[in-house]
């Protein structure tokens, strides 16, 4: 494994070219951008392809990366638009169930064991289905991830205040999706 040297980061040397570097990168973030993919993708294939585009995109965009700070951000950017170009190229079919087991918590996996929450999971993957690709993108990112808003429009790159207005009207339409789900 490439180590930085002192005054330099792992970004910085993939930014040179050191594919040791880079490496190191996709192996420490591979998971976090599958987990992102698959809460927006809601499908495990597509959100393995769309991990696998976000790194060959970073690789070839990385000499172009002014702040190397920024890298996670800029990264989150990059598998956004992957989660965005993979749901075109199937062709806008059905938004697929996400495997809730990848989104909830050790208390909420424990609370799904019993038949209510059982009932509440299937109720949050339907609803989820009706929301956009963008929707679930900022759900994700500020639920699932815990970025803070300012984080979450930059990765989007949108003023803060159109993800604050995005966030609640994402959150309206999910309250509304599953208000639905508890009527049928």
């Amino acid at each position: 494994m490439t180590q930085a040297p002192a005054g330099s980061s792992l970004v910085d040397l993939a930014r040179d070219g050191d594919a040791g570097a880079f490496e190191a990168l996709v192996r420490s973030r591979m998971d976090a951008m599958y987990r992102l993919g698959l809460a927006i993708l809601g499908d495990e294939a597509d959100a393995a392809d769309a991990a696998q585009m976000t790194f060959v995109a970073a690789w070839r965009q990385l000499p172009g990366l002014r702040e190397s700070d920024r890298f996670d951000a800029w990264l989150q950017r990059i598998a956004v638009n992957s989660c965005r170009m993979a749901l075109r190229a199937r062709g806008r079919r059905r938004v697929r169930e996400i495997p809730m087991t990848e989104m909830l918590t050790a208390d909420e996996r424990t609370l799904e064991n019993g038949a209510t929450g059982r009932r509440d999971a299937q109720m949050l993957r339907s609803a989820l289905r009706h929301l956009s690709l963008d929707q679930r993108a900022i759900l994700a990112l500020h639920h699932l991830d815990g970025r803070p808003l300012t984080e979450v429009a930059g990765i989007l790159d949108i003023p803060v205040g159109t993800a604050k207005s995005r966030l609640f009207k994402a959150r309206a339409e999910l309250d509304k999706a599953l208000r639905a789900e508890g009527r049928r």
